[in-house]
């Protein structure tokens, strides 16, 4: 894989009024930021947005600009509120027409006499823009320039990264490693601001949870050198033993 000598960074765009009505919960940013860590490209924003065209338009038209990447989830199905793939057309300014290759992957994929209408219209996507293969159920996604769009079934989309490994222009791996404390966040958030000020080039998050009836907090640590990993963990571990905090897990 090449590396970039841009800033590698990303955004999600998810597409879906089930997402913001809150009938159906969104799981595709854990695995696209997992996939995204890996290729040492950051997620930097997330945007949920309904199934309205102008929306839709203005949102892809202003986010592509800022980020090297973006992702849109959702949309591209067969249905009348399906229309991410017609919105990124408009946005781009380009002719939303049927697509020779993916409609051949379709029109093979279904039986004689079930390629219907319905069907036929997840071919249709913006004029050459090139496809996403799809090992799951054909239905390519596509991308054009630096906006990659994605369906929204999570087990369809997760089977499709792969395919993206080779088109996409990544970085250092993103590392993390995770302390747990069997604590309260204000018993430690002065002094880990003070470690945090120490490794800059270090994301630390701390995130509290409720488990088995008992508090705590894990401590994520993120950064491309595993090296940095290591010095702030220790630096953490120190302040805990200090306190006389209990690690519950490391790793």
């Amino acid at each position: 894989m090449k590396i970039a000598n841009k800033k590698l960074n990303a955004a999600i765009i998810i597409v879906g009024n089930e997402i913001l009505s809150g009938r159906t919960q969104d799981v595709n940013v854990l695995s696209i930021s997992k996939w995204l860590n890996s290729l040492g490209i950051k997620l930097t924003e997330v945007r949920v947005i309904p199934d309205i065209e102008k929306i839709i338009v203005d949102t892809v038209n202003e986010v592509r600009k800022k980020f090297k990447y973006i992702f849109t989830t959702g949309g591209i199905g067969p249905t009348h509120d399906d229309i991410t793939a017609k919105c990124v057309a408009k946005a781009f300014n380009v002719k939303y027409c049927f697509h020779p290759e993916a409609y051949k992957i379709l029109e093979n994929y279904y039986e004689k006499g079930k390629f219907n209408l319905g069907r036929q219209k997840m071919a249709k996507m913006p004029k050459n823009a090139s496809l996403i293969l799809n090992p799951s159920s054909a239905a390519p996604g596509f991308f054009l320039e630096n906006v990659y769009c994605l369906p929204g079934v999570p087990s369809i989309l997760k089977s499709m990264l792969g395919g993206l490994n080779n088109k996409i222009v990544g970085g250092t791996k993103i590392l993390s490693k995770t302390l747990s404390l069997r604590t309260v966040e204000s018993e430690i958030s002065i002094p880990l601001e003070k470690v945090q000020k120490k490794f800059k080039n270090l994301d630390i998050g701390s995130y509290p949870f409720f488990k088995q009836g008992k508090i705590g907090v894990s401590l994520v640590m993120r950064s491309k050198n595993p090296k940095l990993i290591e010095k702030c963990t220790k630096d953490i571990i120190r302040l805990v033993k200090k306190k006389k905090i209990k690690i519950i897990a490391n790793n």
